[in-house]
């Protein structure tokens, strides 16, 4: 892992394009989102993972979303709190496990988010500004430190919330609280989602509020019994397929993994995306060798791929700001 002292080169290079302190009015260029924070480094979905990723220049952070037993949007990928907190040495189980739906805000706030993976509890060189960097954020505290962090390094921070349940109480808690802190169709933001009928509910619900923010479907690039590429919906059970001109009518984007072995992600589906008017984002970039991390970032950058959802930011926004420079 590189000191934080490495991240002046990769902050001045994004100063060159409109990464750190730099002008929101350069040219459109790949966005590098923190996939869950800078999770590679830090504990996911912290404010310290978060910041770190800032500092190390990314577009956006990705808060994917849960709801708490009294209805508070929190920041956390799993529906249970185990895998990621502290939380089986402070309470003992409800209901045979740890969901976050049988916890208040209140209790989950006295947890402590853990490393996973390649994670630890530091990082070389930095110290996080906020008061409890690895603490469950609620989703309103990820928009203020974006905005705070925004003003902080010169340039806008986006945000990328994740649906994680299909629930329209989760669809009106999102909503009510971009609309609360003056979020539109203009912002840095996406609505993410694995679920086409929450993002179909959502725009419904935007049209209704005269809002209509970016939504972003979540899936896999698949194959029609006709050959025709389409985008891949994935169920609990099953795959359903939309086709691109479909989802293009109720979303602006697709975010597709990367790695899917049965119809590998290729520049013929992203082009044809594009001719759809979609933007295409990839899930999830996670090699730590830097070599082999830019090697993989070129491969789909030189296939006109939009967004990387990123585990190393630091490795993505090099890997993209050496692929701007060079065009």
């Amino acid at each position: 892992m590189k000191a934080l002292t490495s991240l002046a080169a990769v902050c001045l290079s994004a100063l060159v394009l409109a990464g750190c302190g730099g002008s929101d009015d350069a040219p459109a260029q790949p966005q590098v989102i923190a996939h869950r924070g800078a999770s590679g480094y830090l504990p996911e979905h912290t404010l310290g993972g978060y910041e770190l990723a800032i500092r190390m220049g990314v577009d956006f952070i990705e808060p994917d979303l849960q709801i708490t037993k009294d209805g508070a949007l929190v920041a956390i990928h799993d529906d249970t709190l185990n895998r990621t907190t502290n939380v089986a040495t402070l309470f003992a189980q409800r209901n045979g496990g740890y969901k976050v739906a049988d916890f208040t805000l209140a209790e989950i706030k006295t947890l402590t988010v853990i490393p996973t993976g390649t994670g630890k509890t530091s990082y070389p060189g930095f110290t996080p500004s906020a008061a409890s960097p690895f603490t469950v954020p609620t989703f309103q505290e990820v928009v203020d430190f974006a905005k705070k962090q925004s003003n902080a390094v010169g340039r806008e921070v986006g945000i990328y919330p994740e649906a994680k349940q299909a629930d329209p109480v989760m669809e009106d808690g999102i909503l009510k609280t971009l609309n609360a802190n003056g979020y539109n169709a203009g912002s840095k933001l996406f609505i993410q989602s694995f679920s086409d009928a929450t993002l179909r509910s959502l725009r419904a619900k935007q049209i209704a509020q005269n809002n209509k923010m970016p939504l972003i479907l979540l899936g896999v690039a698949t194959k029609a019994a006709d050959g025709s590429l389409r985008m891949g919906v994935v169920g609990s059970t099953s795959v359903t397929t939309l086709t691109l001109q479909e989802v293009a009518g109720f979303t602006e984007g697709v975010g597709v993994l990367i790695n899917n072995t049965t119809y590998p992600l290729t520049k013929a589906f992203i082009d044809q995306a594009h001719a759809a008017g979609l933007k295409v984002h990839g899930w999830t970039f996670a090699q730590a060798d830097a070599t082999l991390a830019a090697a993989e970032f070129r491969q789909f950058l030189d296939m006109g791929m939009d967004g990387m959802f990123a585990n190393y930011p630091d490795l993505a926004v090099t890997a993209r700001n050496t692929y701007v420079q060079g065009k």
